[in-house]
């Protein structure tokens, strides 16, 4: 199932409580206007290389709705209303990345967290992180509407980078590096 869509083409997201049950549905504007929790999920792309574990981060394009400019996790998005995580996280790899799914083992759902973070635009991300882990063994091409850079970056220095210089990633970003480096550090 693609998921739900409303007439005006704004994505329908799925509403939770704080234990991640599904409350209903709102669309992505109304949703981020009004600052309702809603799930969300972010995947952490990664290989083994002879230097040792790297992943795979997304500077986020400078036109997106908020955090333009900031590095993150491999990708992120919401499931439409109606749309299952893993579809949805398979869905946004392919349109962010480039990446179809033969290109992705290994998926993951290593868990999930919640956080909140008011923009100066008037947006607040509300969401239950879903955080998802995959090996990549394809060639990743970021959407330039999505991504202005891609990088893999040893684990170990994005751990020290994000310690020392929070300001250049996303909000979100240091809960999932958080989860993800409990599973493949």
């Amino acid at each position: 199932m693609l998921g739900s869509v409303d007439e005006a083409g704004d994505d329908r997201l799925v509403l939770v409580d704080l234990m991640d049950r599904p409350l209903g549905s709102s669309t992505k504007t109304e949703v981020h206007r009004s600052g309702l929790l809603h799930r969300a999920f972010s995947v952490l792309l990664w290989r083994k290389t002879e230097q040792g574990t790297e992943i795979l981060l997304q500077k986020r394009a400078q036109g997106k709705y908020h955090s333009g400019g900031l590095w993150t996790n491999s990708c992120c998005s919401h499931p439409r209303y109606g749309e299952e995580l893993g579809e949805a996280a398979v869905r946004r790899l392919n349109e962010e990345l480039g990446l179809p799914a033969d290109a992705v083992s290994g998926t993951e759902d290593i868990g999930t967290y919640v956080y909140r973070t008011v923009f100066a635009q008037d947006l607040i991300e509300y969401e239950c992180d879903h955080v998802f882990l995959a090996r990549c063994s394809g060639q990743p091409h970021a959407d330039p509407e999505e991504a202005e850079e891609l990088s893999w970056v040893p684990l170990r220095q994005t751990i020290d980078e994000v310690t020392s210089h929070p300001e250049r990633f996303t909000s979100w970003f240091p809960g999932v590096l958080a989860l993800a480096a409990s599973h493949i550090a």
